[in-house]
Protein backbone atom coordinates (compact mmCIF):
# COMPACT_ATOMS: atom_id res chain seq x y z
CA UNK A 1 0.00 0.00 0.00
CA UNK A 2 1.02 3.21 -1.00
CA UNK A 3 1.79 5.73 1.98
CA UNK A 4 0.12 8.98 1.67
CA UNK A 5 0.30 10.36 5.35
CA UNK A 6 2.90 13.30 4.62
CA UNK A 7 4.66 12.97 8.14
CA UNK A 8 5.46 9.81 7.34
CA UNK A 9 6.20 10.00 3.72
CA UNK A 10 8.23 13.03 4.45
CA UNK A 11 9.09 13.38 7.91
CA UNK A 12 12.40 15.53 7.32
CA UNK A 13 13.14 18.61 4.80
CA UNK A 14 15.39 16.78 2.72
CA UNK A 15 12.61 14.33 1.64
CA UNK A 16 10.90 17.27 0.89
CA UNK A 17 13.73 18.64 -1.29
CA UNK A 18 14.02 15.15 -3.29
CA UNK A 19 10.43 15.05 -4.04
CA UNK A 20 10.53 19.19 -5.41
CA UNK A 21 13.23 18.07 -7.13
CA UNK A 22 11.02 15.49 -9.18
CA UNK A 23 8.02 17.41 -9.66
CA UNK A 24 9.14 20.81 -10.42
CA UNK A 25 11.30 21.59 -14.25
CA UNK A 26 14.77 21.82 -14.32
CA UNK A 27 15.35 25.68 -14.84
CA UNK A 28 13.21 26.34 -11.55
CA UNK A 29 15.24 23.59 -9.84
CA UNK A 30 18.16 25.34 -10.48
CA UNK A 31 17.92 29.11 -9.59
CA UNK A 32 15.89 27.32 -6.31
CA UNK A 33 18.68 25.39 -5.03
CA UNK A 34 21.55 27.15 -6.55
CA UNK A 35 24.17 29.21 -4.80
CA UNK A 36 26.58 32.18 -5.95
CA UNK A 37 30.17 30.96 -7.28
CA UNK A 38 31.50 27.54 -6.29
CA UNK A 39 28.30 27.25 -3.70
CA UNK A 40 30.37 26.67 -1.10
CA UNK A 41 28.99 29.54 1.44
CA UNK A 42 25.57 27.53 0.79
CA UNK A 43 27.73 24.68 1.77
CA UNK A 44 29.16 26.21 4.95
CA UNK A 45 26.18 27.68 6.12
CA UNK A 46 24.35 23.76 6.58
CA UNK A 47 27.96 22.73 7.44
CA UNK A 48 28.49 24.81 10.34
CA UNK A 49 25.21 24.60 11.57
CA UNK A 50 26.24 21.34 12.50
CA UNK A 51 29.14 21.74 14.48
CA UNK A 52 26.44 23.35 16.84
CA UNK A 53 26.58 21.25 19.91
CA UNK A 54 24.15 21.64 22.97
CA UNK A 55 24.48 19.20 26.26
CA UNK A 56 20.88 17.81 27.23
CA UNK A 57 19.94 18.10 30.58
CA UNK A 58 17.26 15.34 32.35
CA UNK A 59 15.60 14.70 35.31
CA UNK A 60 13.71 17.78 34.93
CA UNK A 61 9.85 16.02 35.39
CA UNK A 62 6.91 15.70 33.00
CA UNK A 63 7.44 19.28 30.33
CA UNK A 64 5.32 20.71 27.34
CA UNK A 65 7.91 23.09 26.43
CA UNK A 66 6.00 26.23 25.25
CA UNK A 67 6.91 27.23 21.52
CA UNK A 68 5.12 30.67 21.85
CA UNK A 69 7.02 34.21 20.97
CA UNK A 70 6.77 37.34 21.22
CA UNK A 71 8.60 39.43 18.15
CA UNK A 72 7.49 43.38 17.83
CA UNK A 73 4.65 42.86 20.00
CA UNK A 74 2.96 40.59 18.21
CA UNK A 75 2.33 36.93 19.23
CA UNK A 76 3.57 33.86 17.33
CA UNK A 77 3.12 30.36 17.42
CA UNK A 78 6.78 29.63 17.25
CA UNK A 79 9.83 31.65 16.65
CA UNK A 80 9.77 30.52 12.87
CA UNK A 81 9.05 32.56 9.83
CA UNK A 82 9.23 32.19 6.32
CA UNK A 83 12.01 34.25 4.42
CA UNK A 84 11.44 36.19 1.34
CA UNK A 85 11.83 34.73 -2.08
CA UNK A 86 12.14 36.34 -5.36
CA UNK A 87 10.32 35.02 -8.67
CA UNK A 88 8.73 32.65 -6.26
CA UNK A 89 6.15 31.46 -8.72
CA UNK A 90 8.43 29.86 -10.56
CA UNK A 91 9.02 27.64 -8.14
CA UNK A 92 5.56 26.74 -7.73
CA UNK A 93 2.65 28.91 -9.48
CA UNK A 94 0.46 30.51 -6.76
CA UNK A 95 3.15 30.28 -4.56
CA UNK A 96 2.84 33.70 -2.61
CA UNK A 97 -0.91 33.70 -2.17
CA UNK A 98 -0.29 30.13 -0.60
CA UNK A 99 2.75 30.90 1.69
CA UNK A 100 0.44 33.95 2.72
CA UNK A 101 -2.41 31.97 3.55
CA UNK A 102 -0.06 29.42 5.10
CA UNK A 103 1.07 32.66 7.67
CA UNK A 104 -2.79 33.29 8.64
CA UNK A 105 -2.98 29.77 9.40
CA UNK A 106 0.05 28.48 11.08
CA UNK A 107 0.21 31.79 13.13
CA UNK A 108 3.76 32.52 11.77
CA UNK A 109 5.51 35.34 9.59
CA UNK A 110 5.62 35.75 6.16
CA UNK A 111 7.82 37.97 4.12
CA UNK A 112 6.95 38.76 0.63
CA UNK A 113 9.37 39.23 -1.83
CA UNK A 114 9.55 42.93 -4.26
CA UNK A 115 10.56 40.38 -6.62
CA UNK A 116 7.88 37.99 -5.54
CA UNK A 117 5.10 36.85 -8.30
CA UNK A 118 2.39 38.14 -6.13
CA UNK A 119 0.54 41.20 -5.93
CA UNK A 120 1.31 42.99 -2.49
CA UNK A 121 -2.51 44.20 -2.66
CA UNK A 122 -3.65 40.51 -3.21
CA UNK A 123 -1.20 38.66 -0.68
CA UNK A 124 -1.05 41.12 2.31
CA UNK A 125 -4.82 40.56 3.20
CA UNK A 126 -4.32 36.79 3.04
CA UNK A 127 -1.44 36.82 5.58
CA UNK A 128 -4.13 38.74 8.04
CA UNK A 129 -1.26 40.52 9.88
CA UNK A 130 1.33 38.16 9.69
CA UNK A 131 2.64 39.45 6.35
CA UNK A 132 6.09 41.66 6.17
CA UNK A 133 7.58 43.41 2.84
CA UNK A 134 11.02 42.86 2.07
CA UNK A 135 12.41 45.75 0.15
CA UNK A 136 14.91 45.80 -2.25
CA UNK A 137 16.31 49.63 -2.52
CA UNK A 138 14.26 51.37 -5.07
CA UNK A 139 16.69 53.91 -6.78
CA UNK A 140 13.84 56.57 -7.73
CA UNK A 141 12.43 58.06 -4.27
CA UNK A 142 8.69 57.97 -6.19
CA UNK A 143 9.08 54.16 -6.65
CA UNK A 144 10.51 53.77 -3.01
CA UNK A 145 7.48 55.82 -1.84
CA UNK A 146 5.02 54.04 -3.47
CA UNK A 147 6.29 51.01 -3.11
CA UNK A 148 5.91 51.36 1.25
CA UNK A 149 2.74 53.39 0.92
CA UNK A 150 1.22 49.95 -0.88
CA UNK A 151 2.77 47.71 0.98
CA UNK A 152 1.14 49.81 4.19
CA UNK A 153 -2.22 49.45 2.73
CA UNK A 154 -1.80 46.19 2.30
CA UNK A 155 -1.42 45.41 5.57
CA UNK A 156 2.35 44.38 5.72
CA UNK A 157 3.44 44.58 9.16
CA UNK A 158 6.96 45.46 9.18
CA UNK A 159 9.95 45.95 6.53
CA UNK A 160 12.56 44.12 6.09
CA UNK A 161 15.16 46.03 4.00
CA UNK A 162 17.93 43.87 2.23
CA UNK A 163 21.29 45.03 2.42
CA UNK A 164 23.97 42.41 1.24
CA UNK A 165 22.85 43.26 -2.79
CA UNK A 166 25.03 45.61 -3.45
CA UNK A 167 25.32 44.07 -7.31
CA UNK A 168 24.23 41.01 -9.52
CA UNK A 169 25.63 37.65 -8.50
CA UNK A 170 26.96 35.69 -11.05
CA UNK A 171 25.05 31.77 -9.94
CA UNK A 172 26.89 29.34 -12.21
CA UNK A 173 24.35 27.10 -12.42
CA UNK A 174 21.77 28.56 -13.13
CA UNK A 175 24.10 30.09 -16.22
CA UNK A 176 24.47 26.72 -17.47
CA UNK A 177 20.69 25.88 -17.16
CA UNK A 178 20.02 28.95 -19.12
CA UNK A 179 17.75 30.89 -16.38
CA UNK A 180 16.79 34.62 -17.21
CA UNK A 181 14.65 36.01 -14.72
CA UNK A 182 11.94 36.65 -15.21
CA UNK A 183 11.93 33.26 -17.58
CA UNK A 184 11.78 33.59 -21.32
CA UNK A 185 10.03 30.67 -23.18
CA UNK A 186 12.45 28.92 -25.21
CA UNK A 187 11.68 25.27 -26.65
CA UNK A 188 14.23 24.14 -23.63
CA UNK A 189 11.98 25.32 -21.05
CA UNK A 190 8.86 23.98 -22.65
CA UNK A 191 10.15 20.69 -22.89
CA UNK A 192 11.38 20.32 -19.45
CA UNK A 193 7.93 21.92 -18.24
CA UNK A 194 6.25 19.19 -20.26
CA UNK A 195 7.65 16.42 -18.30
CA UNK A 196 6.89 18.16 -14.91
CA UNK A 197 2.38 17.74 -15.38
CA UNK A 198 1.29 19.06 -11.88
CA UNK A 199 3.53 22.37 -12.55
CA UNK A 200 2.29 23.14 -15.82
CA UNK A 201 -1.26 22.76 -14.87
CA UNK A 202 -0.24 25.47 -11.61
CA UNK A 203 1.02 27.55 -14.52
CA UNK A 204 -2.17 27.36 -16.68
CA UNK A 205 -4.19 28.23 -13.37
CA UNK A 206 -1.84 31.03 -12.51
CA UNK A 207 -0.19 32.53 -15.69
CA UNK A 208 3.61 32.54 -16.41
CA UNK A 209 5.01 34.38 -13.43
CA UNK A 210 5.43 37.74 -13.45
CA UNK A 211 6.71 40.39 -10.73
CA UNK A 212 3.40 41.68 -10.99
CA UNK A 213 4.12 44.02 -7.49
CA UNK A 214 6.51 46.24 -9.99
CA UNK A 215 4.80 46.30 -13.08
CA UNK A 216 3.22 49.08 -11.95
CA UNK A 217 6.25 51.06 -12.67
CA UNK A 218 6.96 49.74 -16.33
CA UNK A 219 5.65 51.61 -19.28
CA UNK A 220 5.48 48.00 -21.31
CA UNK A 221 4.75 44.97 -18.49
CA UNK A 222 6.72 42.27 -20.58
CA UNK A 223 8.61 39.84 -19.29
CA UNK A 224 11.75 41.47 -20.99
CA UNK A 225 10.89 45.07 -19.70
CA UNK A 226 10.12 44.12 -16.25
CA UNK A 227 13.67 42.34 -15.94
CA UNK A 228 15.33 45.50 -16.88
CA UNK A 229 13.77 47.33 -14.62
CA UNK A 230 14.84 44.87 -11.95
CA UNK A 231 18.23 45.52 -12.89
CA UNK A 232 18.46 48.96 -13.49
CA UNK A 233 16.41 50.13 -10.79
CA UNK A 234 16.79 48.07 -7.64
CA UNK A 235 19.55 47.55 -5.26
CA UNK A 236 23.00 48.88 -5.58
CA UNK A 237 22.45 52.23 -3.53
CA UNK A 238 21.48 51.09 -0.04
CA UNK A 239 23.29 53.34 2.20
CA UNK A 240 23.14 54.71 5.69
CA UNK A 241 21.20 57.95 4.30
CA UNK A 242 18.81 55.68 2.57
CA UNK A 243 18.10 53.86 6.02
CA UNK A 244 17.81 57.16 7.59
CA UNK A 245 15.04 57.90 5.25
CA UNK A 246 13.41 54.37 5.34
CA UNK A 247 12.86 55.31 8.98
CA UNK A 248 11.16 58.59 8.40
CA UNK A 249 8.92 57.22 5.48
CA UNK A 250 7.89 53.88 7.85
CA UNK A 251 5.76 53.44 10.79
CA UNK A 252 6.47 50.18 11.92
CA UNK A 253 9.01 47.38 12.71
CA UNK A 254 12.00 48.39 9.95
CA UNK A 255 14.73 45.47 9.85
CA UNK A 256 17.90 45.46 7.94
CA UNK A 257 18.74 41.94 6.72
CA UNK A 258 21.77 40.52 5.37
CA UNK A 259 24.06 41.93 8.08
CA UNK A 260 27.31 39.54 9.26
CA UNK A 261 29.12 42.37 10.76
CA UNK A 262 29.08 43.35 14.23
CA UNK A 263 29.66 47.01 13.93
CA UNK A 264 27.14 47.27 10.94
CA UNK A 265 24.70 45.74 13.48
CA UNK A 266 25.19 48.18 15.97
CA UNK A 267 25.20 51.00 13.14
CA UNK A 268 21.88 49.78 11.94
CA UNK A 269 20.23 50.08 15.37
CA UNK A 270 22.09 53.52 15.43
CA UNK A 271 20.49 54.58 11.91
CA UNK A 272 16.66 53.54 13.05
CA UNK A 273 16.39 50.16 12.38
CA UNK A 274 14.36 48.11 14.95
CA UNK A 275 15.84 44.86 14.33
CA UNK A 276 18.86 42.95 12.03
CA UNK A 277 18.82 40.06 10.50
CA UNK A 278 22.18 37.85 10.42
CA UNK A 279 22.09 36.35 7.13
CA UNK A 280 24.06 35.38 3.54
CA UNK A 281 21.50 35.31 1.42
CA UNK A 282 21.52 31.41 1.75
CA UNK A 283 24.96 31.62 -0.28
CA UNK A 284 23.28 33.50 -2.99
CA UNK A 285 25.27 36.52 -3.45
CA UNK A 286 28.79 36.04 -2.29
CA UNK A 287 30.32 32.80 -2.13
CA UNK A 288 33.29 34.11 0.45
CA UNK A 289 31.11 34.76 2.67
CA UNK A 290 31.37 33.80 6.40
CA UNK A 291 28.35 31.39 7.92
CA UNK A 292 25.66 33.27 9.47
CA UNK A 293 25.70 31.02 12.50
CA UNK A 294 29.83 31.64 12.89
CA UNK A 295 29.17 35.03 13.27
CA UNK A 296 25.89 35.35 15.21
CA UNK A 297 27.55 34.95 18.49
CA UNK A 298 29.62 37.99 18.02
CA UNK A 299 26.75 40.50 16.90
CA UNK A 300 24.65 39.09 19.54
CA UNK A 301 27.11 40.21 22.53
CA UNK A 302 27.76 43.42 20.04
CA UNK A 303 24.17 44.89 20.41
CA UNK A 304 23.79 43.12 23.94
CA UNK A 305 19.98 42.89 23.47
CA UNK A 306 18.55 46.34 22.19
CA UNK A 307 16.65 45.08 19.68
CA UNK A 308 15.92 41.59 18.01
CA UNK A 309 18.38 39.52 15.88
CA UNK A 310 16.35 37.77 13.40
CA UNK A 311 18.55 34.77 11.57
CA UNK A 312 18.41 32.52 8.58
CA UNK A 313 20.48 30.27 5.66
CA UNK A 314 20.65 26.77 6.25
CA UNK A 315 17.71 26.04 8.59
CA UNK A 316 16.41 22.68 7.84
CA UNK A 317 14.74 21.47 11.06
CA UNK A 318 14.18 22.41 14.85
CA UNK A 319 17.64 21.68 15.53
CA UNK A 320 18.88 24.31 13.60
CA UNK A 321 16.64 26.43 15.11
CA UNK A 322 17.27 25.99 18.09
CA UNK A 323 20.95 26.53 17.45
CA UNK A 324 20.63 29.77 16.62
CA UNK A 325 18.38 30.47 19.33
CA UNK A 326 20.73 29.00 21.48
CA UNK A 327 23.53 31.39 20.22
CA UNK A 328 21.81 34.85 20.55
CA UNK A 329 18.98 34.91 17.65
CA UNK A 330 15.59 36.33 18.95
CA UNK A 331 13.64 34.59 16.29
CA UNK A 332 14.59 31.98 12.87
CA UNK A 333 13.81 31.84 9.13
CA UNK A 334 13.65 29.72 6.77
CA UNK A 335 13.35 30.57 2.73
CA UNK A 336 14.29 27.03 0.75
CA UNK A 337 12.79 24.51 3.27
CA UNK A 338 9.26 26.48 2.61
CA UNK A 339 9.71 26.60 -1.21
CA UNK A 340 10.67 22.51 -0.78
CA UNK A 341 7.12 22.09 0.70
CA UNK A 342 5.54 24.09 -1.61
CA UNK A 343 7.28 21.97 -4.74
CA UNK A 344 6.66 18.61 -3.29
CA UNK A 345 3.16 19.22 -1.73
CA UNK A 346 1.63 21.95 -3.42
CA UNK A 347 -0.37 23.89 -1.31
CA UNK A 348 -0.08 21.89 1.70
CA UNK A 349 3.43 22.09 1.48
CA UNK A 350 4.33 24.94 3.64
CA UNK A 351 2.24 23.63 6.20
CA UNK A 352 3.64 20.80 6.51
CA UNK A 353 7.48 22.31 6.94
CA UNK A 354 5.78 24.41 9.55
CA UNK A 355 4.40 21.25 11.17
CA UNK A 356 8.13 19.39 11.06
CA UNK A 357 9.39 22.61 12.43
CA UNK A 358 7.60 22.52 15.53
CA UNK A 359 7.59 18.92 16.29
CA UNK A 360 11.79 18.81 15.66
CA UNK A 361 12.00 22.40 18.00
CA UNK A 362 9.58 20.65 20.63
CA UNK A 363 11.63 17.41 20.50
CA UNK A 364 14.96 19.64 20.95
CA UNK A 365 13.51 21.18 24.54
CA UNK A 366 12.27 17.76 25.95
CA UNK A 367 16.15 17.04 25.49
CA UNK A 368 17.32 20.29 27.02
CA UNK A 369 15.30 20.20 29.62
CA UNK A 370 13.52 23.22 28.30
CA UNK A 371 9.88 24.46 29.04
CA UNK A 372 10.28 27.27 26.50
CA UNK A 373 12.05 29.07 24.46
CA UNK A 374 13.37 31.46 26.92
CA UNK A 375 14.89 28.87 28.75
CA UNK A 376 16.24 27.48 25.75
CA UNK A 377 17.90 31.01 24.86
CA UNK A 378 19.78 29.91 28.31
CA UNK A 379 21.70 26.66 27.42
CA UNK A 380 24.85 26.89 26.55
CA UNK A 381 25.65 26.08 23.08
CA UNK A 382 29.36 25.46 21.32
CA UNK A 383 30.71 24.67 18.03
CA UNK A 384 33.11 21.57 18.12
Amino acid sequence: MAVTDPQVKYPEITDLRRAAKRRIPHFAWEYLDSAEGREMAMDRNSADLQRVVMTPQFLKGPLDPDLSTTLFGVGYSMPVGMSPVGMSGLMWPGADEILARTAAEVNIPWVASTVGTGLIEDTGPLADGRGWFQLYPPREQYTRDDLLARAEAAGFAALVVTADVPAKSRRARQLRARITVPPQISPMLVAQAAIRPQWSLGVARHGIPRFKTLEKYIDRATMKATAGFVGASLGGTFSWQYLAELRERWNGPLIVKGILDADDAARCLDGGADGVAVSNHGGRQFDGAPSPITVLPAIAERIAGRAPILFDSGIRGGLDIARALALGADFVFSGRSFMYGLGALGNSGPAHVASLFEQELTTVLHQLGCASIAELRERDARFV
